[in-house]
């Protein structure tokens, strides 16, 4: 593929580090040259990338995906432009110095899913991100000091409104993207009702999103900072699950918001089984339920697909999104920056030598959200 093919040497000799791992909970630093970028390559410093629920995932071998270079949320410092590029995915002039979004996955155009224009699943969507840091370009995921843009990964320069923001922009191409796509898919309408299971990073995202399509939101959890911020992320109600602590006592209360009929639109992302389930309770007779949460395979639960049927609800999933979406959430956060407190997402920061520690206290949930700040 044009421009994956190695230039001779680095960068000057310039050498930096990266998180591998190289099996469950068995993390590894290691060293290699900064490569020169492909012809229609970037190369990269990373500003800051976060600790996902899926890194935890990776870490304790509850994810496909294994024996890696970890990190898939960022905004990263272009450092070197191969000789073809000089702009972004959206046709914007780049330079060095500029700060950019990069698209975590690939999109090949080629495979039968991407003909059929079906980017969002890509057969080749982490074949850059699957292959051993021992291999040339060496950065291929965030977790270290750079990373390298290949020619089929998406990326933009961050609007004006975010480039002192790097904080906030840099789950963009992971949350926020994915919610974008997803809510687009199922189709949010001005005065309808959405019920967001979970107040995570996509839930939250979600609700905010949701807000600013005019529909009235109503999010589930149990975490008294979570339901906090749900409420700051424009919740128009929020239910405790630990005082409505059954499915029938939390779809009594959907109803109750809903007069009697259930949600228009249902949105899981805490990420159980269980959830999913319950979801389709809380929905109206004709209702839509987005499915993003669940999406580590072989958890299972016990389900009536009778009720689904009867109910006549369509169900959409949702696991990536076409790569364009991140340029339309880089353009939402940019143009709700000051309404919704986005910082708060992140309340942890290490620097990237304390990676170990951000896993584990968030694996413990003493921290919701960590970032990994390299330069630290």
């Amino acid at each position: 593929m044009s421009g994956d093919v190695a230039p001779a040497g680095g960068t000057g000799g310039e050498t930096g580090r990266l998180v591998y791992l190289n099996g469950p909970r068995d993390l590894e630093f290691r060293e290699y040259p900064v490569p020169e970028p492909g012809p229609d390559a970037v190369v990269t410093e990373v500003v800051r990338t976060n600790v996902c629920g899926s890194e935890l995932h990776v870490w304790t071998g509850d994810h496909p995906l294994a024996d890696c270079v970890l990190g898939h949320e960022a905004v990263c410092r272009v450092t070197a432009l191969g000789g073809n590029v000089d702009a972004d995915s959206a046709g914007r002039p780049v330079a060095e110095g500029d700060l950019v979004a990069p698209v975590y996955f690939q999109t090949c155009g080629a495979c039968d899913r991407c003909r059929r224009g079906e980017f969002y699943r890509c057969a080749n969507d982490y074949e850059h991100a699957g292959k051993s840091p021992d291999a040339w370009p060496h950065f291929h995921a965030p977790w270290g000091t750079h990373y390298y843009i290949y020619p089929d990964n998406h990326f933009y320069k961050l609007p004006d409104a975010l480039a002192s923001r790097p904080e906030v922009a840099a789950a963009a191409n992971c949350a926020l993207s994915q919610v974008m796509f997803g809510i687009d898919r199922v189709g949010v309408e001005y005065g309808e009702t959405v019920v967001v299971q979970g107040a995570g990073g996509l839930g939250l995202n979600a609700t905010a999103v949701a807000t600013e399509c005019g529909a009235e939101t109503i999010v589930v959890d149990g975490v008294d900072d979570r339901l906090d911020q749900a409420r700051a992320f424009g919740a128009d109600h929020v239910i405790d699950f630990r005082e409505a602590d059954t499915v029938e006592a939390r779809a009594e209360r959907v109803e109750a918001i809903t007069d009697g009929v259930g949600a228009d639109v249902g949105i899981e992302v805490a990420g159980v089984p269980e959830a999913f389930v319950e979801g389709v309770e809380l929905l109206r007779t004709g209702g839509r339920y987005l499915e993003m949460g669940n999406v580590r395979p072989g958890h299972e639960v016990a389900f009536d697909p009778g009720t689904l049927t009867r109910k006549s609800i369509d169900v959409t999933t949702a696991v990536e999104y076409d790569p364009w979406t991140l340029y339309d959430a880089l353009a939402f956060l940019a143009a709700t920056v000051d309404e919704y407190p986005y910082e708060g997402l992140v309340d942890a920061e290490y620097p990237l030598s304390e990676v170990r520690e951000a896993l584990e206290r968030s694996e413990d949930r003493d921290v919701t959200r960590a970032a990994l700040v390299p330069g630290r």
